[in-house]
């Protein structure tokens, strides 16, 4: 086909006059290409071009071709001859065995799958997007491929120290012995010495325990990690005795936020706006000091009426005041958990489509994916990185790895 001054011949226009026919002509054109490459993937596996007499008595040679049904991104469904020696030695690698779709349909399936949308939902989008039909099986096993990743992922090897980690776990539902109940998922956090955040792993488990946050940190320890100088937790019970029998010189802070939702559960509706106002004079106080007046303060105002509200802020007082001790800008990352109850919301996010998952094995997948959806955002060190650093060195000098 010859062009001149940038038109193409009036046949050819002729010819190709609807948009099926342009498209069903360059669709020839593309398997004619992946058949000519398929050919030449063959002569290069046997050494010798077809009709060659350098192919008589070699001991391997053709044996025809099978029909397989590929799904290309342009053109949809696709029927291709892919051709084989006698000894069944010839693998292609343009259309590798096993394989019927393209490597960028798989990423955008992942891509949708890892934002939360249902199997039968990634159906419908890659129909209307590419034009081919895949099935839900299909999508299962292309998502199974995660599983892969995911076992590496969670046996890296990671950083000896940690300045700060995070812990909490978010509850999902996860069918066990044809029945549903709610699993916990456990996930750290960690602030490396370079200023980044990084999520250290993921541990399933039928619910939330001291014990079985001591064997996360043993995982932790097992894989690397020699040092935590903070761990900011919720108020689990035995929480802070688990992290000491596995780091011995982490300092536990204990989610002032999470105090403040257990102890207002003891707090009727109409009181809690004071009730608050009055426990905020504790956690923004200037020194450990102020904050002994302050809850004494609350105490004598509300103790009479709300005995366990109080109780929960005397009962674990240790654990809750040791970010007194560090300056506004470091107290602001350690007295609560938010930096991982942000990435819990994350793991809402992606997961709220899928109620309940049917095994370990999706749930597993579905987390990680959105793991690492969040962690994209993490490209830079957190606020105020450079004076929180020096704070860092100052308050725990050699003991601290931070490079400076």
């Amino acid at each position: 086909m010859e062009i001149k001054d940038g038109k193409l011949p009036k046949d050819f226009t002729a010819k190709f006059n609807t948009k099926e026919s342009f498209h069903s002509y360059f669709e020839s054109l593309y398997k004619q290409g992946i058949d000519q490459f398929l050919q030449a993937e063959l002569d290069a596996h046997l050494g010798y071009e077809k009709h060659n007499i350098e192919g008589n008595n070699s001991g391997n040679s053709r044996n025809g071709s099978y029909p397989k049904t590929i799904k290309s991104e342009t053109f949809g469904d696709m029927v291709l001859k892919i051709p084989r020696d006698r000894n069944g030695e010839f693998e292609p690698q343009i259309i590798p065995k096993g394989e019927t779709m393209s490597q960028k349909i798989e990423e955008a399936i992942l891509g949708m799958y890892s934002r939360g949308m249902t199997r039968s939902d990634i159906v419908e989008q890659v129909k209307s997007i590419y034009g081919i039909s895949v099935s839900e099986s299909t999508i299962s096993l292309i998502s199974d491929k995660i599983l892969i990743d995911v076992e590496e992922w969670t046996k890296r090897l990671l950083e000896p120290q940690y300045l700060i980690v995070w812990m909490d776990a978010v509850h999902l539902k996860v069918r066990v012995d044809g029945k549903y109940i709610n699993n916990a998922m456990h996930v750290v956090i960690g602030l490396r010495p370079d200023g980044l955040k990084e999520v250290l792993g993921m541990w399933l488990n039928k619910t939330e325990s001291a014990s079985f946050w001591m064997s996360v940190l043993s995982d932790l320890k097992i894989r690397g990690v020699e040092d935590i100088l903070i761990a900011c937790t919720d108020n689990l019970a035995g929480f802070t005795k688990a992290i000491k029998s596995v780091f011995l010189d982490t300092i536990t802070q204990l989610c002032i936020v999470h105090q403040i939702r257990n102890s207002t559960k003891f707090v009727v509706y109409k009181d809690r706006k004071s009730f608050c106002e009055d426990v905020k004079q504790i956690y923004t106080a200037i020194n450990e000091e102020e904050a002994v007046e302050a809850l004494k303060a609350l105490k004598t105002k509300w103790g009479e009426k709300y005995r366990y509200a109080i109780d929960g802020w005397e009962n674990n007082w240790e654990n809750l005041i040791p970010f007194l001790e560090y300056p506004p800008e470091l107290r602001k990352i350690m007295y609560t958990t938010n930096t991982i109850e942000n990435l819990n919301r994350g793991i809402r996010k992606y997961t709220k489509t899928k109620v309940q998952f049917p095994d370990e094995k999706s749930v597993k997948k579905s987390v990680y994916l959105a793991i690492k959806n969040n962690e994209k955002s993490w490209i830079k060190p957190i606020n105020q990185w450079g004076l929180i650093m020096n704070q860092f060195l100052v308050i725990f000098g050699n003991r601290c790895k931070i490079k400076h």
